[in-house]
């Protein structure tokens, strides 16, 4: 842990301490995130069960994927914005 400290220190990496606030904030950005996912994945799951056809289960498969990596992309950049204070 000290090396990777060092080495940031060395890059220009400086570590800040989150505010209380700024906690909230990110705990409220994830949980929020968290729902929409499950809801997310819930869905998935019932439409898939209706579905027999493969080219239609794959074309739902790549549609939950892409859901999936929007709102997880969503997630993180509302987390850095916060943590960066802007």
């Amino acid at each position: 842990m000290e090396r990777l400290k060092k080495r940031d220190t060395e890059q220009g990496v400086s570590e800040r301490a989150l505010t209380d606030d700024q906690k909230n904030e990110i705990a409220e950005v994830r949980k929020t995130y968290g729902a929409k996912l499950a809801q997310e994945e819930i869905l998935y799951h019932s439409k898939r069960q209706g579905l027999y056809e493969a080219e239609a289960r794959q074309m739902l498969e790549q549609n939950y994927r892409r859901d999936v990596e929007r709102l997880t992309h969503e997630r993180d950049r509302k987390v850095e914005k916060i943590r960066s204070g802007s």
